[in-house]
């Protein structure tokens, strides 16, 4: 019964099924897209601009924080910022789940973050059923440019990932992982 009185909403954050097409999804993504016209119309030289803004639109952003527009988001609130984290032109951060991104990451030019999945099911699809699995992203990380991050997907703490990767699995402390999918090609730690 507890699962009968859970909004569309919840069941999405949680990962579980719910229908895209909600109201109140509808209603936030016409928020955050408002949000995200104002970020990316701003100069980018407007740093206290830029600031207030992504205060007020993610579910939180740290200190000296850099995201260079364009940058694209469902819903901004799902989406959880460090410290020092600078990201390049082009950032998509799909926040239908949780993305948390550790202090003083780099992400390079046009990564994409995602957190939706759809159903292999065409009926669901064609019904508007989605869900999703939250990415983590550790401290200290750097993400080349055009990498994509797949929903579910945990990067660990002192990490690099190769430009151009496909990251379709967790990805521990330590290493540079490259290609796609994404494979440890070294181990930081043991040099």
């Amino acid at each position: 019964m507890a699962e009968m009185n859970r909004s569309m909403r919840q069941r999405m954050v949680a990962g579980d099924d719910y229908l895209a097409d909600d109201p109140e999804l509808v209603e936030m993504l016409a928020t955050s897209f408002a949000f995200m016209d104002r970020y990316n119309a701003t100069a980018t030289s407007d740093v206290e601009g830029q600031r207030e803004i992504l205060s007020a639109w993610l579910g939180s952003v740290g200190e000296e924080v850099t995201i260079r527009p364009p940058f694209r988001v469902d819903y901004g609130v799902n989406l959880y910022v460090g410290d020092r984290v600078f990201a390049n032109f082009g950032l998509t951060a799909l926040d239908v789940c949780e993305i948390t991104i550790g202090d003083d990451a780099q992400i390079g030019p046009n990564v994409s973050i995602l957190t939706p999945l759809h159903p292999i099911d065409a009926e669901r699809r064609r019904e508007k059923w989605e869900y999703g699995a939250p990415v983590a992203i550790g401290s200290n990380v750097w993400i080349g440019g055009g990498a994509k991050i797949l929903p579910g997907v945990s990067i660990g703490d002192n990490t690099v990932i190769g430009a151009g990767s496909v990251v379709a699995r967790d990805i521990g402390d330590n290493v540079v992982a490259v290609g796609n999918p994404a494979r440890v090609v070294r181990h930081l730690d043991e040099e």
